[in-house]
């Protein structure tokens, strides 16, 4: 064991001289140049380590290149801190993704930002309602070829939370990998229209029709995603909405503009 860790520190000694020890071009005026650890300019001679012959050398100044050997080692050094730069971007960059992303509660939803506030917004519970007249003209027609109408709604003609912010910001914390985005809503007869749905007979299928905003978004985590609309929204009402294209299974959380100025 003492002989490994002998081994090891003897291995991390040479790592530590071998970083530290940069390599410079020392460039002729006839186009060569010499590896060299270091050098200085002593009077008419130039002083330096080399690193092929592992010893101190000189060299008469009027042969050595200066211009072009402090030229490079100069462009070394801003590539190396244009690095350094990035890294720390990057890192500054992570920290505060996962610092954004901790702000999210970890239970799935959808989150409206309010200053330096995040407001869970309550789901709303949907309702499927059809078109009663067609579905009577389906009943009594010998093939099914008359199209079913319906629609998706939510109880009442107002969302219980919302903001005066037209340009409103949300996360929101998928339970799986999803559609989603912002839906206009259409109130109707006291109720708020979620989207119009068309069931095709024969093949029994569902075409959804929601009334989609124009949105940004960025993924700011495992499926957690901040969600803001691309131009400021009309006062209104309007939802959050996550769901599978087809298959009738949105979850919606819905919310009001309410008169205001856009920031």
């Amino acid at each position: 064991m003492r002989s490994f860790l002998a081994g090891l520190t003897c291995v991390l000694l040479l790592c530590v001289f071998t970083a530290s020890a940069a390599t410079v071009k020392l460039y002729l005026k006839d186009g060569s140049y010499q590896l060299v650890r270091e050098y200085k300019v002593e009077s008419d001679r130039v002083r330096f380590f080399s690193t092929d012959r592992g010893e101190w050398e000189e060299i008469p100044l009027e042969l050595v290149d200066l211009q072009k050997t402090q030229t490079e080692i100069k462009q070394r050094e801003e590539a190396r801190r244009e690095e350094a730069a990035a890294i720390d971007a990057e890192d500054k960059a992570e920290r505060e993704a996962r610092k954004e992303v901790e702000r999210v509660p970890m239970a799935a939803g959808a989150y409206l930002v309010e200053e330096d506030k995040l407001v869970a917004l309550k789901p709303g519970e949907s309702n499927v309602v059809t078109n009663k007249r067609r579905r009577l003209l389906k009943a009594i027609s010998p093939i099914p070829m008359v199209p079913g109408k319906a629609t998706v709604e939510l109880n009442g003609p107002h969302a219980s939370a919302g903001t005066s912010n037209r340009e409103p910001e949300f996360y929101i914390r998928l339970s799986d990998e999803e559609r989603f985005g912002i839906v206009r809503l259409a109130v109707h007869k006291g109720n708020r229209i979620v989207e119009n749905v068309t069931i095709i007979p024969v093949a029994n299928e569902n075409v959804e029709e929601p009334d989609i905003v124009e949105t940004f978004r960025k993924q700011v985590g495992e499926l957690v995603y901040k969600i803001w609309p691309s131009k400021p929204l009309e006062p209104g009402e309007y939802a959050v909405v996550e769901y599978t294209e087809g298959k009738m299974n949105m979850q919606v959380w819905d919310f009001f503009i309410a008169p205001g100025t856009a920031k």
